[in-house]
């Protein structure tokens, strides 16, 4: 019976060692396990690097196209308007005959005063030669003094009136002459406000307006904060000026920088500048608005990076730049404007540095990148 009882007792306790070994099991599988943490995920970003090259200091601005000389032509005497001799919108030059009133009075008012003036010099002479008669006789006693001083005087008279009659000639050959308006200067005829037929009255109505459109003028307005700027960029020589019209963006006429107004508008804060280009193909026409770029000096080897690169922020400027590990950095810049989409970095990259133009508001510094590098030799992304 004892062995009996004996085998019962260890049955009972490898039972129960079995019942231990399935609890402790299943406590283990119940616990969780750490997991490993996954990489977090580069972040696509386009790059470009920055280079050091020679870029001009430039200004833009949106300038209004006007003509150089603008001329409104009127009559200068009453009378009725005869013949327009060019049709409205032609190119004309400097003394061509544009508009002729009808001369027929003026000619008689002429001739009147030309008649006058032959009768007073014949007077004039009569008395001149009466005169000298009568000093003769004025020495040889025969004449009183009283007599002679008449004839004189006589004489005198009728030579003012010569020279009166003779200039009231020349009053009448002006008036004749302005029947005839010609062009002050070389340009193009606008619309033609009076036409054959019509009277004028002197320095009234508007017949026509000329303009001269070749040299022509483009004038803008500056900030004065870059008044100072300007002025030393004037010191150096004569400043070049483009113009494109936003029709044809990619033609650009070349000017000269050529007025600086003598008094900055308190109003605006801006002082007005004009640009002068030579306008030979007639792309730049008065009351165009052109967008215009004034290049004051060219800096030397400077740092640039695309403009998109630069970005705004709370404490001003900054940008991200690509480290060797492709991680991203953030660095605070100093920037000076730049021409054609690129921007001068004067603090806070060196050339050669690679930094993000794209993809910069999932960055944050420290971030894994893979970045998309230019092409060699092409340009940057």
């Amino acid at each position: 019976m004892s062995r009996i009882f004996g085998k019962i007792t260890l049955m009972k306790r490898i039972v129960r060692i079995l019942w231990c070994l399935i609890a402790l099991y299943a406590l283990c599988s119940c616990t969780p396990q750490k997991e490993k943490p996954k990489p977090k995920p580069l972040i696509p970003v386009k790059t470009a690097q920055a280079v050091q090259k020679t870029v001009p200091v430039q200004i833009k601005a949106i300038g209004t196209i006007e003509a150089v000389s603008s001329v409104a032509l009127k009559a200068q005497v009453t009378g009725q308007i005869s013949r327009i001799h060019l049709p409205e919108g032609s190119e004309v030059r400097q003394g061509d005959l544009l508009v002729s009133v009808d001369p027929e009075p003026f000619q008689a008012v002429l001739r009147q005063a030309e008649a006058n003036l032959a009768k007073s010099q014949a007077q004039a002479r009569f008395s001149a030669d009466q005169a000298r008669r009568y000093e003769g006789l004025l020495k040889e006693g025969i004449v009183t003094h009283d007599q002679y001083d008449q004839l004189r005087a006589n004489a005198e008279s009728l030579s003012a009136s010569v020279a009166a009659d003779r200039a009231a000639v020349t009053n009448a050959r002006i008036q004749l002459g302005y029947c005839s308006i010609r062009s002050p200067l070389t340009g193009r005829t606008g619309a033609v406000a009076l036409h054959a037929g019509n009277l004028v009255k002197a320095n009234d109505l508007t017949i026509m307006t000329v303009n001269q459109i070749s040299p022509i003028n483009v004038s803008f307005n500056l900030p004065e904060k870059r008044l100072a700027e300007l002025k030393q960029a004037m010191a150096g020589g004569q400043l070049k000026v483009e113009a494109m019209l936003p029709q044809h963006p990619g033609a650009a006429e070349s000017g000269s920088f050529s007025f600086l107004d003598n008094a900055v508008n308190p109003a605006t804060g801006t002082i007005k500048l004009k640009g002068l280009f030579a306008n030979k193909a007639r792309k730049l026409w008065p009351g165009q608005f052109a967008d215009l770029v004034l290049t004051l000096a060219s800096r030397q080897n400077a740092v640039v990076v695309p403009a998109s690169a630069v970005q705004n922020g709370q404490q001003g400027e900054y940008l991200y730049v690509v480290s060797k590990d492709q991680k991203v950095e953030l660095r605070q810049v100093v920037t000076a404007p730049a021409a054609e989409g690129e921007t001068v970095i004067e603090k806070g990259v060196a050339s050669g540095e690679t930094v993000v133009i794209d993809g910069q508001l999932r960055l944050t510094p420290g971030a894994a990148v893979t970045a998309e590098l230019p092409p060699a030799g092409g340009k940057q992304k």
